[in-house]
């Protein structure tokens, strides 16, 4: 097998709002909310869905790369409940192995609702549900250790038990990379996010924001001097400046593709750590992996969701 993601399994549950909606539910645009279960029924009461569909940064990304012709699976914790069986349904139907066990559950299926405001911002509320409880026993050694690379997301680190999953999940793995998924995440676990980039991953995704967070910089030439000092694998996204690899000494980059007709903003860095990925497993050039990681994330903004087909 290429990839095993490790991932928070959530059903995304997709849905227009005006950003006024945003403001009465004390929501940060942009940003990704964890709420319990009253608030977020709260949250839903007053809300039309648009699509629902099995979610999660990584497990996104495991679909993409799916998509692009490649043997990977996903870990993640639901529960034997109607959204569980959707999400296992969703997943398998993309050629994404699923290697989790359902059991029945106190805690339901996490869920996250996906909040577009007119501007092709999306706002996310999570419930993690069952999701955030998973732990080392979740983590199937054997699927580690049969898998090229590892795939993980900073979401997972959200949570108490997930640690011991984290850290089952690196000490097997033959090759491992992780997102910084989230700047709110990345400040409150700064400490940690830092020494896992330091000495436990081989490929690091982050946007420009968690970067800048997890080295306290508002300074873009400080994170180049960072990766270089690494020695591993730094891939930052920029928004419309583009992206950057920092390999070792070496610094890559690749620019943004103009005039797209942006219209949901979802998936657009689980897509991009697809492409990269794709090329990266595949012995693309730095350069290529880039690009192809750009090409991705350019059509998953042109339309609603995370999925590309």
């Amino acid at each position: 097998m290429k990839i095993l993601g490790i991932g928070n399994a959530i059903v995304d549950v997709i849905c227009k709002v005006e950003n006024s909606f945003l403001l009465e539910n004390d929501l940060t645009k942009s940003t990704m909310k964890l709420v319990d279960e009253i608030e977020f029924k709260k949250v839903l009461l007053n809300l039309k869905i648009e699509q629902t569909i099995a979610g999660g940064s990584v497990a996104n990304s495991m679909v993409g790369l799916s998509q692009l012709g490649n043997n990977v699976a996903f870990v993640g914790k639901v529960n034997k409940d109607n959204l569980g069986e959707k999400y296992e349904q969703s997943l398998t139907q993309e050629n994404v192995k699923y290697y989790y066990d359902k059991k029945e559950e106190i805690v339901p299926t996490g869920t996250c609702l996906i909040l577009i405001t007119p501007d092709s911002e999306r706002t996310m509320v999570t419930f993690l549900g069952i999701a955030g409880k998973i732990n080392e026993k979740d983590i199937n050694e054997k699927a580690l250790k049969e898998s090229e690379m590892i795939f993980l997301e900073g979401y997972l680190w959200d949570e108490g038990e997930p640690k011991s999953a984290f850290d089952k999940a690196l000490l097997h793995a033959n090759k491992s990379a992780m997102t910084l998924s989230d700047q709110f995440c990345v400040e409150r676990h700064k400490s940690s996010f830092l020494d896992l980039v330091k000495n436990k991953l081989d490929i690091i995704f982050a946007n420009e924001q968690e970067i800048k967070s997890l080295i306290n910089t508002s300074n873009f030439d400080e994170v180049v001097t960072f990766g270089r000092q690494l020695n591993k694998s730094l891939i930052i996204t920029r928004g419309e400046k583009g992206s950057v690899a920092i390999i070792k000494n070496e610094v890559v980059e690749c620019d943004s593709k103009k005039n797209l007709n942006i219209i949901d903003l979802t998936g657009a860095g689980d897509l991009f750590a697809a492409g990269y990925l794709h090329g990266h497993i595949n012995n693309f050039s730095v350069k290529e992996s880039l690009e192809k990681g750009t090409e991705m994330s350019s059509k998953i903004i042109q339309k609603i969701g995370a999925r590309l087909n």
